[in-house]
């Protein structure tokens, strides 16, 4: 399956909605990690988080910021957490959240994607600075082998997101002209599922606005954040999945990575509880 869409769609249906985030904060880790230096703690970590939650979820979302607050060696900590997750059979998103024009916008793209960068499966891309700037990232996604996908800021889950997103544009809400564009740019994409490979990140903290955005963009992949230690619950994201069973995937970093103390001895149990509690959760 050389298509994001459908590779997404097997990785959710052998195991379910749930997507994963890999936050690693070193004074959040396991004592015995917090010995180490923080690019070798956080990488360790990080290789354990995958391996335990590998039945539970066909999805993961390295958040680069707490990898590129460590430096050059996070960076690379970074590099070794995506390839061993392809390893295993994952589908990676790179939470970075890039936004720029023309060669910039080409570069943050290509790094992504390469297979000898980060070599991704998707990004997440943040629309403010209008057609052009995305269209770098959606060309390079197509042309690259196999072919990428994005994930585009549409109505984000953070308090403050309204600010931008429900001023008004055209009679609209802005995050409703986001995505109409997000829409009219994943009909290149489509898959044998029927979905695309421009996606919309979707916050479960918003479900009223969540039901909208799916009768509005019925073919689009939504990533879900705001799913657990947010305050997100899974019948708050029902609304964003498809009758299918498709459309979505639902992250959660703090609630299946941290959901416990850096001195609790059965953090590797709690993780696995964690992780099997919320796919079981997103499946009900």
């Amino acid at each position: 399956m050389s298509l994001f869409a459908d590779r997404l769609a097997e990785a959710v249906r052998q195991r379910g909605l749930l997507c994963v985030g890999i936050d690693p904060r070193f004074d959040m880790l396991p004592v015995a990690y917090q010995k180490f230096a923080p690019a070798v703690a956080i990488e360790a970590f990080s290789l354990k988080v995958l391996e335990l939650v590998r039945p539970f979820s066909g999805v993961v979302k390295p958040q680069a910021a707490f990898f590129e607050l460590i430096g050059p060696d996070g960076m690379a900590a970074m590099q070794a957490v995506l390839k061993r997750a392809r390893e295993l059979g994952f589908v990676t998103i790179l939470d970075a959240k890039r936004g720029d024009i023309a060669s910039t916008a080409t570069a943050y793209a290509e790094a992504a994607f390469s297979q000898s960068v980060w070599n991704a499966d998707a990004l997440t891309v943040n629309p403010y600075l209008g057609q052009d700037a995305v269209e770098p990232f959606i060309t390079t996604a197509r042309r690259s082998t196999p072919r990428r996908g994005l994930f585009v800021l549409v109505r984000t889950s953070n308090p403050g997101g309204g600010l931008f997103q429900n001023a008004l544009a055209d009679g609209l809400p802005l995050y409703r002209r986001v995505a109409m564009e997000v829409n009219s740019w994943n009909e290149g994409g489509l898959g044998e599922c029927g979905l695309g490979d421009v996606g919309a990140v979707v916050g479960a903290t918003h479900p009223k606005e969540l039901a909208e955005l799916r009768a509005a963009m019925p073919n689009v992949w939504f990533l879900i954040p705001g799913y657990g230690a947010q305050g997100g619950t899974a019948d708050d994201v029902r609304a964003g999945i498809l009758p299918s069973s498709l459309g979505a995937v639902v992250n959660s970093s703090r609630g299946v990575v941290f959901p416990f103390q850096p001195n609790d001895s059965d953090w590797e149990t709690k993780i696995i509880d964690a992780a099997k509690k919320a796919q079981a959760e997103l499946r009900g």
